[in-house]
């Protein structure tokens, strides 16, 4: 049996408040028992220490990407093991301990071998160590095609509530998320069925106007896709998607905050407007990420990547090389917002929005040991997923 961990003088920022010099004990996979230095009360000779003294680093909850295809040279649709092994061990550097694998606008067949693959990982696979599989967002094919943006044009189909019947039935009912434009035909009765099963209704790649984006919502939909991104835009005339996005406090709102897919001011004009409780960091990253520039494939479309920059041909942006770290630091630059108020949108958020909330979001008691520790620059400078270490650039642990 492994000795319990515990990890000593940091700052950390647990489910309740904030503790400015603290330590937390965990056994196996969970938190077993947090506190303040002053109060640690353990037999450290029985204890696999992780000691953080003089270091100035904090600890904050696992964030949780509710929206990424790739990285390191692995995608979802590939619908091998080895992509999922690949993604589930190289996201914990930039202190993501869970996520949802993303699906992209493809044939039949390729989306049903990626969905039986997320399936069989959760199913038979997520162990700890590495970033947990929490279910599968299903983005496309039932989207608009004029705000197809990087979706493939060839693949996208009218929303099917059979089709989806039967791909849920592959994925062994790990469908958490679907993205999809209510206003085509049978969008709204899709809506209906997804809020009734428990399977969040997000808009995304939408061409709705706004009366047909408060007809989504009163069918079901409670999530909006990479905001600003693959839908209609705000309009004085017309507020379309994002405008009823901004309008609606019952929405939660994906950003791509990379300072490419929406503008900084825009980032500071949302967050001012919704707050921390109704937004959400994503990367939408695709397996460039980790790589640096050169050509690569997303969704069978030949995806050029230069500098922080993923295109296709044509210029369209292509997802993102983004990293949550990165993102987290943006927001916190763009915004002018705190690490507290980011927890919400990479971790608490995300948690409650899957209603995992009980074991996932926070540092509490009981929970799952997902913790980041930050270096004063709020760099990762460790990650524990379920308990155990998953990624560490320390030299230094007693």
């Amino acid at each position: 049996m492994k000795q319990p961990k515990l990890l000593t003088n940091l700052k950390i920022y647990t489910e309740e408040s904030t503790i400015e010099n603290g330590y937390i004990a965990i056994q196996r996979d969970k938190i077993m028992a947090i506190g303040e230095m002053d109060h640690l009360d353990f037999d450290l000779r029985q204890m696999e220490v992780m000691d953080f003294q003089g270091m100035g680093y904090s600890c904050i909850p696992g964030m949780i990407d509710l929206h990424i295809h790739g990285v390191a040279g692995a995608d979802t649709m590939d619908g091998t093991e080895d992509a999922l092994r690949t993604m589930a061990s190289t996201l914990p550097k930039e202190g993501t301990t869970s996520f949802l694998a993303t699906t992209i606008t493809q044939d039949r067949k390729a989306i049903e071998q990626a969905l039986y693959n997320v399936a069989a990982h959760i199913d038979q696979v997520n162990g700890t160590g590495y970033a947990e599989i929490l279910g599968i967002h299903l983005e496309g094919p039932f989207i608009s095609p004029k705000r197809a943006g990087a979706q493939p044009l060839h693949a996208i189909l009218e929303p099917d509530i059979e089709l989806f019947q039967r791909w849920q039935e592959i994925a062994g009912g790990h469908i958490r998320l679907v993205t999809l434009a209510p206003e085509r035909e049978g969008g709204l009765a899709l809506t209906r069925y997804l809020e009734e099963n428990g399977v969040i209704a997000s808009i995304g790649h939408s061409d709705a106007l706004y009366d047909e984006v408060v007809k989504g919502i009163e069918a079901g939909i409670s999530h909006v896709t990479h905001l600003f991104n693959g839908m209609r835009g705000l309009h004085h005339r017309e507020p379309g998607v994002a405008g009823a996005a901004l309008l609606h406090r019952e929405l939660l709102a994906e950003m791509i905050v990379d300072g490419i897919h929406i503008d900084p001011h825009m980032v500071k004009l949302v967050y001012d407007h919704k707050g921390r409780d109704e937004l959400l960091l994503v990367t939408d990253a695709m397996r460039a990420k980790c790589l640096g520039n050169g050509l690569y494939d997303l969704g069978g479309q030949q995806v050029t990547v230069n500098g922080d920059r993923a295109t296709l041909a044509d210029g369209t942006l292509a997802g993102s090389i983004l990293k949550m770290k990165d993102a987290m630091h943006n927001m916190i630059r763009f915004a002018k917002c705190k690490l507290e108020d980011v927890i919400f949108m990479t971790s608490i958020n995300p948690a409650k929005e899957l209603k995992l909330y009980h074991r996932k979001g926070s540092i509490a008691v009981g929970k799952d040991a997902d913790l980041v520790v930050l270096d004063q620059e709020y760099e990762v400078v460790l990650t524990l997923c379920r308990g155990n270490l998953a990624y560490s650039n320390m030299n230094r642990s007693t």
